[in-house]
């Protein structure tokens, strides 16, 4: 990975415009045409209940369902993309179907429904692929993962709340993690400009660091006094016709 890799292009906020665009155009399908879309969703331990598992980031209960999850969804996909883009498209499928099949085995007999699954897949994929790389900007979003969406790990444990898919949050968590450690990127490199950053740099080989103790005082090298060279010939010559 190198600096030049981090680029803003279209698809950094295409791929979040699309995805807001297809899940409020559901939820508008919903209300136009008579029926509940829930029987789309996951319903656990079932063979009709697998569609769930790709349908179901698509479907939400009422606007406020959907509107609490457009502004993280739109903010972490524009992440995924710009971050992480040659992985972004492998993350969101398996993310997908990762969160959606754990929330299959272990969810509550009901029809789980909601993208929640998959922004827990991008919280915890983003929070733990950039700690794992040690590479500064991806750390600082880490740590901004943390500041922003930090308090959403409560829900990821059985909640009191009926309508709230804990399930579905903790699918989606367990699946970020491991896409974050399975998922391959290439390490980061920075370019090198000076000789110190080499990797077969020998400090005690280098003109300016010879200048300084072992314990980092500087301490000038006294240049030790060029010995007095001989006579010139002319001279030599000269002395010899004169004692002649």
């Amino acid at each position: 990975m190198k600096e030049t890799d981090f680029k803003f292009s279209t698809s950094v906020l295409a791929w979040p415009l699309y995805a807001l665009l297809i899940v409020w155009m559901v939820f508008v399908l919903e209300i136009i045409f008579p029926g509940d879309f829930s029987h789309f969703g996951i319903l656990p331990r079932t063979v009709s209940g697998l569609k769930g598992i790709v349908f179901s980031p698509f479907l939400h209960g009422d606007i406020k369902h959907l509107f609490n999850n457009s502004i993280p969804l739109f903010f972490l996909l524009a992440a995924l993309r710009f971050f992480y883009r040659e992985q972004s498209f492998q993350v969101l499928v398996f993310g997908i179907l990762l969160s959606g099949l754990g929330t299959w085995i272990i969810g509550r007999e009901s029809y789980h429904i909601g993208a929640s699954g998959l922004i827990y897949v991008l919280v915890s994929f983003i929070f733990f692929k950039g700690i794992k790389s040690k590479y500064f900007r991806l750390v600082a979003l880490s740590l901004a993962i943390v500041v922003v969406y930090g308090g959403m790990i409560w829900y990821i444990f059985p909640s009191t709340e009926q309508h709230i898919s804990w399930e579905g949050h903790l699918s989606g968590f367990v699946s970020g993690y491991l896409l974050a450690v399975y998922t391959k990127t290439n390490e980061y490199q920075k370019p090198i400009r000076y000789d110190w950053e080499h990797p077969d740099f020998d400090p005690s080989q280098d003109e300016f660091m010879k200048h300084f103790d072992e314990n980092g005082n500087f301490a000038p090298i006294k240049k030790e006094p060029e010995p007095q060279e001989e006579e010139d010939s002319f001279f030599k010559i000269n002395y010899f016709f004169k004692e002649k």
